[in-house]
């Protein structure tokens, strides 16, 4: 069972100033859950961050796993600290999250071999 769960309404893909944004999230509004992915479109290290900038870090993703109505996202442990002490996250996607398969594809390219289906 993840240290962390978000229930993810609705995924996003977003390409912004250079930088390529994949999110799951809750909602809308500021205290909902989310995980966000970013790195630049060139390239190179991705930060993971969970409900707050705070809970983040560059290259904190060991992997991520895809299955059925769920992502499962191992974080490395020598960067629990920057997460709660937490280890992984769960991110719920059931059939109606908005954009989920859009947000996965890319997650997938992000993250290349971290990343299984």
């Amino acid at each position: 069972m993840a240290d962390i769960t978000v229930k993810a309404a609705y995924g996003s893909v977003v390409e912004d100033e250079g930088f390529l944004f994949v999110g799951f999230a809750e909602g809308e509004e500021e205290e909902e859950g989310y995980v966000l992915f970013r790195q630049s479109v060139d390239g190179g290290p991705v930060w993971f961050e969970v409900n707050d900038e705070g809970f983040g870090a560059e290259d904190a993703v060991e992997t991520a796993v895809s299955g059925p109505n769920e992502l499962e996202i191992a974080l490395k442990p020598a960067l629990a600290a920057k997460f709660g002490w937490a280890s992984s996250v769960a991110v719920r996607i059931g059939p109606g999250t908005e954009d989920a398969a859009e947000a996965l594809e890319a997650l997938a390219q992000m993250l290349g071999d971290r990343f299984q289906a």
